[in-house]
Order: C-alpha cells, then sequence, then structure tokens
C-alpha cells in the first residue's frame, strides 16, 4: 500500500470498485466527510453516505479495502499496515 492510506482523504476522488452493495459499485465522488465506520461522497447532485466495511475502492489509482481502514481518520494516519 502507499502512502494515500496514511494521508487524509477529504477533497479527493473516490470510487468504489466492489461492494456488497451492486448499486454503490462504480459511484465517483469527492470525500465530504470520512467517520470511523463511514464514508461520505459527493457524486453529482447528491451525496452519498456508504459503509466503509462493506465497500472496496480507489483513491488516486491505489485500491483500498475499507474493512481495514475502519478508524477515525486521526487514528488511520499515525497507524503502519500491512502490505497485502
Amino acid at each position: 500500500m502507499s502512502q494515500i492510506i496514511n494521508l487524509p482523504w477529504l477533497s479527493r476522488t473516490l470510487e468504489v470498485t466492489h461492494s456488497t452493495d451492486p448499486t454503490l459499485v462504480g459511484v465517483t465522488g469527492t470525500v465530504m466527510d470520512e467517520t470511523r465506520r463511514t464514508i461520505r461522497v459527493h457524486a453529482g447532485s447528491k451525496d452519498i453516505t456508504m459503509a466503509k466495511d462493506t465497500i472496496r475502492f480507489t483513491i488516486e489509482d491505489e485500491e483500498i479495502d475499507g474493512s481495514v481502514v475502519g478508524q477515525r481518520t486521526e487514528d488511520r494516519i499515525g497507524k503502519t499496515y500491512r502490505r497485502s
């Protein structure tokens, strides 16, 4: 994993590549907010709140498994992750 996992994601472009909810696959938008368990994305004219543990997404061409980053932003930034 690159450094993007340890950086703030606000205002970055996110694209959902896999989800347990098929309607979320392909959603692309700007990250508006991130909590411990959710990410809110502004996609087109609406905001979509997604559970992190049910999605796999890309930010800046780096694929991230949402279930791995299930902590607050301030806790995620200082954490060390294993390469998968």
